[in-house]
């Protein structure tokens, strides 16, 4: 991958001061110029808005939109662009599935013990308001999804199972193929949470087989405040929105409402119009890098990190130690420091950003004993010397400040 080439897209790393080392993609990615100038060109040339009025503004707004979705249906190789959802996140799209199956009270939903609390709170709400049953996949201390507890784990009780893809812990995938074959073969519908895994690897809803898919594009180039749920044609039709009001109906009356068909019906109101165009240019500019060239640059410097920071006394790398298997993601704690000071030393000290914390999943760090983690997170603007730093300062500040 030609890191330097890419560089040149992206504006920060153009402003001819102290050069960031950005390190915090699983939080929130940068963006290349081609996504600005797609934000910036609909509040420019067509800042209208789509699917209500038919002048040339409007539809241009609704040709751009109609753009994105196909886009994104190809890029997750749907069989539908009906099956794209805009929502503002990962976070709606995943409440859309939990509030609109209709689950009722004895209902038992499956995850595991590392969920995003997106994909833990929402479950939570039911419980408490509706009365379903909730059950977790133990994560051993490999730090590798245990296929066969979850297998035991499986019954005819569970209705739904909802897992992370990738964990934004460790950076670990679960086998979600495999995953998806048990539940269907219990007659349980999945939902994947692939916040972590879309922007790292080539997902095919297809072959992946879940019924819905959820993802957040400010993780993979694009705007903020847009997220997309994916899900089969038939059973969207069966789920009920999670907002109802103006651009989701066709038809009302004071009686009811005559609600319009997926997509539109779970899109009501006045959509991000320039975030959902701008997804479309994240989505270009990933296929032009190539999904299969993104995971093999993230393991390239995950492997050259953990080698050279794996063994540096008083520094301990979550498991699993294998770089291969936390994709891009290099977790880590330092004895006696705790997270938030590692990561604001990093970047005084040599202007390394970090993310530190529990990392939204906090069932998981406090039931082990821990109060959180430094991380690490790369992605296909970094390069060798923003390891080579990364690595200098961290073993600067072990042998500085722990003890």
């Amino acid at each position: 991958m030609d890191v330097a080439r890419i560089r040149e897209d992206f504006p920060i790393y153009c402003l001819g001061e102290r050069t960031p080392i950005y390190l915090d993609s699983a939080c929130q990615t940068l963006r290349p110029r081609p996504v600005i100038e797609a934000v910036n060109k609909y509040y420019t040339e067509y800042p209208a808005c789509g699917g209500r009025s038919v002048h040339r503004l409007a539809t241009q707004v609704s040709i751009e939109v109609d753009e994105a979705r196909e886009k994104m249906s190809r890029f997750l190789n749907a069989s539908s662009a009906d099956e794209i959802v805009f929502t503002k996140n990962c976070t709606e799209a995943l409440n859309l599935v939990a509030k609109g199956l209709g689950l009722k009270r004895g209902d038992e939903v499956l995850t595991s013990d590392m969920e995003h609390n997106s994909n833990l709170v929402p479950w939570q709400q039911l419980e408490r308001l509706v009365g379903i049953r909730r059950e977790f996949v133990s994560t051993p201390e490999t730090c590798i999804f245990d296929l066969e507890e979850f297998k035991k784990k499986m019954s005819r009780k569970v209705k739904v199972v909802s897992m992370v893809h990738t964990n934004n812990v460790n950076g670990v995938s679960i086998p979600a193929k495999e995953v998806a074959e048990v539940a269907h073969d219990h007659d349980a519908l999945v939902l994947m949470d692939g916040a972590q895994a879309v922007p790292h690897m080539k997902v095919d809803v297809n072959d992946l087989d879940a019924d819905f898919y959820a993802l957040s594009v400010h993780k993979m180039l694009g705007p903020s405040g847009v997220g997309v749920l994916w899900g089969k044609k038939e059973l969207l039709r069966r789920l009920e929105p999670l907002i109802t009001g103006g651009g989701g109906v066709s038809t009302t009356t004071f009686e009811g409402a005559e609600l319009l068909p997926p997509p539109e019906r779970f899109e009501a109101g006045l959509m991000n119009y320039s975030g959902v165009i701008g997804t479309g240019a994240a989505v270009d500019y990933l296929g032009r890098v190539g999904m299969e060239e993104v995971a093999e640059h993230d393991l390239h410097l995950n492997h050259r990190v953990t080698a050279a920071l794996k063994d540096v006394p008083g520094l301990q790398v979550l498991a699993p130690a294998d770089a291969r298997s936390r994709g891009s993601i290099f977790s880590f704690n330092v004895k006696d420091m705790s997270s938030h000071d590692v990561a604001m030393i990093l970047d005084d000290m040599a202007g390394v950003m970090i993310r530190s914390g529990m990392h939204c999943c906090h069932p998981y760090f406090v039931s082990r004993g821990l109060s959180g983690c430094a991380r690490a997170s790369f992605y296909i603007y970094n390069d060798d010397r923003d390891c080579d730093v990364f690595i200098d300062a961290v073993k600067e500040m072990v042998a500085t400040f722990s003890k």
